[in-house]
């Protein structure tokens, strides 16, 4: 049963409408990630959740109960800021106790709750520091405890990484993966890294211009995107993009045809998908395929039912110690495929590479939207 539920809600500020018939629900103990570009909406729907913005229409529903239109302090949640907020003239253990103190809760117990938290959050030794003696992921590890001590039932983090640099925010987003699975606390978390959502989510909801475009699991988003704009947001590298037509009428197998430059078109076979793309024949489609997905044939998937290999230019090679990305032109687009970190290639060199066609999606370029 889901346990945070948002109904059919909008928000709109004057005349601009900013969410749009919003749908999600997380069961209790879900790890939902808010994904999207700048201005998608994503930490407006957040601040309403929080009730630090009031709802257009709709409901929000925790454990039942439809909490729109109430006060915050009545929502039993506890929220992780951007920027932190810490109280610079407080020490650790003050800021960590500062809201049980406004509530009036013994010495003894909050002290015992510092204690906790502080132990789950490997701060024990920082507790008599002020915020300016602590580095960024100390003050976010602080920040986060004095979220925990107070047990809500849901914690709401507002892009609490993007201020760190990149090491250091791999290694939060580690934390926090660690503290979901210590506390089983429904969290609700804001981020436009996908590679954040991807890693920490159980639900990932990708939104644009207010509207929710998917909501799935990371194998849903990032396998069976819903269309164009989730294929090419969700992944690092991006998914492969480019134009091809159908061939193949009413009989026989149907194929796609992508040019290449100074060579004839490459021709794939997708029967897997042939009747969805039947009705497309003669007709230009969008071919989509990941990175991973396009390789030289001995790193191939041995145990994908259609692997086939192309011959392709290749203009640029990057190695990435791990892998070598591969760009090369099909469909009139730079595409990017990944190879094994000890594949040979050259720049200007006609290589042999392998599409694993079970992994292919297709879209129809007039409105953006999956066909098979």
């Amino acid at each position: 049963m889901a346990f945070l539920e948002i109904d059919r809600l909008s928000k709109t500020f004057g005349n601009v409408r900013i969410l749009k018939e919003i749908n999600l629900e997380i069961e209790k103990g879900g790890f939902l990630v808010l994904v999207g570009p700048s201005g998608c909406g994503k930490s407006t729907l957040l601040n309403c959740i929080a009730g630090l913005e009031p709802i257009t229409s709709g409901e929000i529903r925790i454990n039942g109960r439809n909490v729109a239109g109430l006060h915050p302090s009545k929502r039993d949640i506890a929220m992780v800021f951007q920027s932190y907020a810490l109280y610079p003239n407080m020490t650790v253990a003050g800021n960590i106790a500062f809201g049980m103190e406004i509530r009036g809760v013994p010495k003894l117990e909050r002290d015992k709750a510092i204690a906790r938290v502080a132990e789950t959050l490997q701060i024990g030794h920082l507790l008599d520091r002020k915020p300016s003696q602590l580095s960024g992921g100390q003050r976010q590890r602080v920040a986060m405890g004095r979220a925990l001590v107070r047990d809500p039932q849901v914690f709401l983090f507002d892009e609490p990484l993007s201020n760190l640099d990149a090491k250091l925010r791999v290694d939060m987003r580690t934390e926090i993966k660690r503290l979901h699975h210590r506390v089983k606390t429904t969290i609700v978390y804001v981020t436009h890294d996908q590679i954040e959502a991807m890693t920490l989510a159980t639900k990932i909801a990708v939104l644009r211009d207010g509207v929710l475009q998917q909501f799935g699991t990371p194998a849903e988003i990032y396998n069976n995107p819903a269309n164009m704009f989730v294929a090419d947001f969700m992944g690092s590298p991006a998914m492969n993009l480019l134009a091809a037509s159908v061939e193949g009428g009413s009989e026989g197998d149907v194929r796609v045809s992508i040019d290449r430059p100074n060579a004839p078109p490459l021709s794939l076979p997708v029967n897997g998908v042939g009747e969805a793309l039947r009705p497309f024949a003669g007709r230009n489609v969008v071919f989509g395929i990941r990175p991973e997905a396009l390789t030289d044939p001995d790193g191939a998937d041995r145990n994908a039912h259609s692997v086939v290999e192309g011959d392709c230019l290749i203009d640029v090679v990057e190695p990435a110690g791990s892998d070598t990305f591969a760009v090369t032109r099909l469909g009139g687009k730079e595409v990017v495929a990944r190879l094994r970190a000890d594949a040979r290639l050259q720049p200007g060199q006609t290589a042999r590479l392998a599409f694993n066609l079970d992994k292919a999606v297709f879209f129809d370029p007039s409105d953006q939207s999956r066909i098979a």
